[in-house]
């Protein structure tokens, strides 16, 4: 790398990409389609209307530590471990109660 820079070489050799001639579509394989600056635009909007947190959503972020054993069974099932989590521990609620791990009376 450094004797590319002593030379005044670029590792990317931008001007040579920035020479070559623009992408043209062959019309056969749609796959190999580029997309128009409409299509590009819209797909940026849409990527950005699904981050975040659903409008309307009563979680609530917070920091909690558990075994690793317990963290590697609810991750090895797949997406959704924390919803999992999630459902467990409100249904251990409905019999033990918010104080302490004690049976609700």
């Amino acid at each position: 790398m450094r004797t590319a820079s002593i030379a005044g070489k670029s590792l990317t050799d931008v001007a040579r990409v920035r020479a070559a001639s623009p992408y043209v579509w062959d019309g056969k394989d749609l796959d190999d389609k580029p997309l128009s600056q409409q299509e590009m635009r819209s797909g940026i909007l849409a990527a950005r209307k699904r981050r975040g947190r659903p409008v309307g959503s009563d979680k609530k972020s917070t920091t909690i530590r558990f075994d690793r054993d317990i963290l590697d069974a609810f991750r090895a099932a797949g997406p959704g471990w924390q919803t999992r989590i999630n459902a467990a521990l409100r249904d251990w609620l409905k019999t033990h109660g918010p104080s302490l791990g004690r049976p609700q009376d």
